[in-house]
């Protein structure tokens, strides 16, 4: 245990040690945490023990991985406070560290059954990818589509033969035979019958000729695939115990010495199985460790290192809080028994006496929301805009809300206040019909002075609401900008989302493909600050009865 217990290096005699442990999922790291980490960063910085292109050199010699690292404070039998540190899945393609504690479960033991029926899993896919490359194969499948296509041709061909030969027969009936005597007519019939009978014949033995050269092909065909097809369910079986045997192996631990395998806790839950490398997260580890060595845990923090993935935002020595979809059940059973900090999700801005009317008649209303206050109800709190405007007009019919901002975001807010309006004015949203425009305080300086940001969204499936460019399921998302002002290494812009997706405009501020810039006080994808320094100041629309076009500004709160 003494090798991941790591001392202190400095006094920490004037930190204060925390009474509450962190709420995992949302949380600003105390200082000792912090403290923590930046030893971490050091040890990183400097040490020998292992080698890995986190990205933050010039190293081409392999592909830039940047990491999430995780410190927990603690304090041990002897009353000594000291900390724990772990990374997040493996490191240097391995799970074993001598910084670092051990992960719950070394699937890559080289003794462990995971690597020997991994290997078992491998060789069926070189099986499988050298069968499915095989040329004799392809060129049978290519043969197989040439012929069906040539057969299906000729098939249409010959009827078409059939139909017109009969036709030709047809006419002559009408036309020869009423020339011909009895006797003539009769052996001119016969040999039209007997024309008939060859058309046929032919056909036939043309359909029986290209159904035997089909079969042929087929089971020749089949020969193949039905080898790929066993492999393939051969595969799929053992994927689905592999995966099931990992489950139960992953056991974790609480302050009560309960244990819990990874399957249990997921059963319980929406997603009722484990999503990819839960369990190999850094908090799950740390927290393991003390557990089964008796020490107590006191605070956390998390902090990524290195390039950031293109697909989310990770900024070098950010800190951030566990993710919610692998880490939230996990960490639900873990923290079992431990004094939590309040959850200040479900904290909003309290100081919100009444909302800001900007503008009201018979059929809508415009307010200036003020920021870290919800647009409409959320599962836990239910104070919101739609809430207070519901309360000042019982007798609103409709949805009310036509839009809605973050629970972040300040400024202005469109409300309808019957269902005509509230259609009318929905349709100018989906039209794009309504011109906004947000100001923004951006953490970094801009290099150019106006641009347009195009990167498609999707929600982060498993640390929701965070969002995630993909390029294959993601759906548009545009923004333009403008910069307004330089100062001090921030920058003030305009923005001009054309589409509306959640996040949108944080996501295209913070994310390296975009400005790389985060907003100020952007807690999921920069740093905290007092606020979210993101305001929706310009709002123009069509009047829903009057047709008038209606322009409303409100500056924000902040400047640069």
């Amino acid at each position: 245990m003494s090798q991941y217990f790591h001392h202190f290096k400095q006094s920490i005699s004037n930190l204060d040690i925390p009474v509450l442990f962190d709420y995992p999922f949302y949380y600003e790291p105390k200082e000792i945490a912090k403290l923590a980490c930046k030893e971490v960063q050091d040890y990183l910085e400097n040490q020998t023990d292992f080698e890995h292109n986190f990205g933050l050199l010039n190293d081409t010699s392999s592909i830039p991985i940047g990491k999430m690292f995780g410190v927990l404070v603690v304090k041990n039998k002897l009353n000594e406070i000291g900390y724990l540190a772990a990374v997040s899945g493996k490191l240097a393609n391995s799970n074993v560290h001598l910084y670092f504690v051990p992960p719950v479960f070394d699937m890559l033991h080289k003794d462990g059954f995971f690597l020997e029926q991994e290997e078992r899993l491998n060789e069926i896919n070189r099986i499988l990818e050298k069968l499915e490359s095989d040329s004799s194969y392809l060129n049978l499948k290519q043969e197989w589509l040439n012929f069906d296509k040539n057969s299906t041709q000729k098939i249409v061909d010959a009827k078409l033969l059939l139909k017109t030969n009969k036709a030709d027969r047809k006419k002559q009936r009408s036309v020869i035979i009423t020339t011909l005597n009895v006797e003539d007519a009769e052996e001119f019939e016969a040999d039209l019958v007997k024309q008939s009978l060859r058309d046929k014949y032919e056909f036939r033995k043309l359909t029986e000729e290209i159904e035997t050269q089909k079969i042929a092909f087929l089971n020749e065909i089949e020969s193949y695939e039905s080898k790929i097809s066993e492999l393939k369910e051969e595969r799929k079986i053992k994927s689905k115990l592999l995966q099931n045997q990992l489950f139960e192996q992953y056991q974790f631990t609480n302050k009560f010495n309960k244990n819990k395998s990874l399957k249990s806790i997921f059963e319980q839950t929406v997603f009722q199985k484990p999503p990819a490398g839960a369990g190999e997260c850094a908090a799950p580890k740390l927290l393991q460790f003390a557990f089964l060595n008796q020490l107590e845990p006191i605070c956390m923090a998390e902090f990524w290192w290195g390039d950031s993935p293109k697909s989310e935002v990770r900024k070098h020595q950010h800190f951030y809080p566990a993710c919610t979809g692998k880490c939230e059940p996990i960490l639900g059973h873990m923290l079992d028994g431990i004094e939590l900090e309040e959850n200040l999700l479900l904290k909003q801005n309290s100081d919100v006496d009444q909302l800001e009317i900007i503008y009201k008649d018979s059929e809508l209303i415009v307010i200036n929301k003020p920021e870290e206050f919800l647009s409409v109800p959320g599962i836990e709190i239910k104070d919101s805009v739609y809430f207070r405007i519901k309360s000042l007009y019982p007798n609103a019919t409709g949805p009310l809300i036509v839009h809605r901002l973050d629970m972040a975001t300040s400024g202005l807010l469109v409300l309808a206040l019957n269902k005509e309006s509230h259609k009318a004015l929905q349709q100018q949203f989906i039209k794009r019909k309504i011109k906004k425009r947000y100001v923004a305080l951006l953490d970094g300086n801009i290099n150019n002075d106006k641009g347009v940001i195009n990167l498609p969204l999707r929600v982060d499936l498993d640390d929701r609401p965070r969002q995630m460019v993909c390029e294959e399921h993601g759906k548009t998302a545009k923004t333009e900008y403008e910069v307004i002002k330089r100062k001090d290494n921030k920058t003030l812009v305009h923005f001009y989302p054309i589409t509306g997706r959640t996040h949108q405009l944080r996501m295209h501020a913070s994310h390296v493909l975009g400005l790389n810039s985060p907003i100020i006080g952007d807690d999921l994808y920069g740093k905290k600050a007092n606020r979210l320094h993101l305001h929706a100041e310009y709002l123009e629309l069509v009047h829903p009865t009057t047709k008038e076009i209606m322009k409303f500004q409100v500056d924000a709160n902040f400047n640069l």
